[in-house]
Formats: structure tokens, sequence, C-alpha cells
């Protein structure tokens, strides 16, 4: 696993091995990259990043120059690991929260740029996700929120939903407010 952008573009992350994580694939993040580095300017956005496990997409964002990333994770290692790393590279930008994520979502009252979710692929409640970031409304207007999932699962029910890549097994569905 490794920062494929930005500031610390080629840093090799190793996080500690018991930790309860499926990172999202150096493939599958560059893909991502790739696709928003045509899509939105990473410099002083908000990002929210939800079941950050190790951190690796909040590391990513902060070595682009996101100035701002939450992250949340209900694993106190994890949160831990992100933390340690983040203070070793003084990404003072990113703040780590042990906390379920779907309950952090009922209680949170700012607003992001972009939001990032990669829940564990077995969890039921994935398409909740959007629902209740919209309903709550979460994502700033022109904001963007990204679901990574199985490829087999579809999310494309919701009013939001703009597009579903696929990278394997892996998929990343997209979300936008609806055109008024």
């Amino acid at each position: 696993m490794r920062i494929i952008g930005g500031s610390l573009k080629g840093l090799r992350l190793n996080p500690p091995k018991n930790l309860p994580v499926r990172p999202t694939t150096d493939l599958a993040k560059e893909a991502l990259f790739n696709i928003l580095q045509n899509q939105i300017e990473f410099e002083d956005i908000k990002v929210l990043d939800l079941f950050s496990g190790t951190g690796n997409i909040s590391m990513e964002f902060a070595s682009r120059g996101a100035a701002q990333v939450i992250s949340v994770d209900r694993s106190i290692h994890c949160v831990n690991y992100l933390k340690d790393i983040s203070r070793q590279h003084k990404l003072e930008q990113i703040k780590a929260y042990k906390e379920d994520v779907f309950k952090y979502l009922q209680m949170e009252t700012e607003q992001y740029d972009l939001i990032f979710a990669d829940p564990p692929y077995d969890l039921n409640k994935i398409p909740e996700i959007s629902k209740i970031v919209f309903e709550r409304n979460i994502l700033a207007p022109d904001g963007l929120l990204i679901v990574e999932h199985q490829s087999m699962q579809n999310l494309n029910n919701h009013p939001t939903f703009v597009e579903q890549r696929k990278y394997g097994h892996s998929s990343f569905s997209f979300f936008r407010h609806a055109a008024e």
C-alpha cells in the first residue's frame, strides 16, 4: 500500500497485520484518483472518509492538499494507526475518530465537498449510506459521494446516483445532488 500522488507520493504504508481492514487496492485507488483529478480541485476541500480503516484514502487526500480530512472508523486500532502516521508526516488536517459510522452520520452537522465510504463488503446497510448523507444534507451542493462496494452489488436506485465504475471485484458508485 502506497501513496500515489501529492506531497507524499511513493510513501509506503505498513499498517499492523492485525487491523480489521480490506484496504482499497493500489490499482483501484489509482483509477479512482485519476477520475477525481479531472473532476475536482483537491486543494482546500473538506473530505469525510467513512470506514477509514488504515487511513489509506485519508492520507491520499491529505497528500494532495485537502484542507480537512475527517476519518471515521469503529476500530480503535485503525484510528490510533492513522493518528500515529498522520503525526509522523505532519498531516494536521487529518482528524481520526473512533465511532460507528451510522451514529456519526446521524450526529454530523458539517457539510463536506467529498465523502468517501469504504464499508465492509458484507455490511447489509451499504445502500443506507447515500440515503442518510442526502437526507441529513452532509454533502455540499457541488459535492461528491463515492461508495466502494462489491461489483455484484448495485446502488443505482438512489435518485442522486451518477455512475458505477468497476475494477475487478470492487466498484465505486458516484452520487451528486440531483439537478434542479
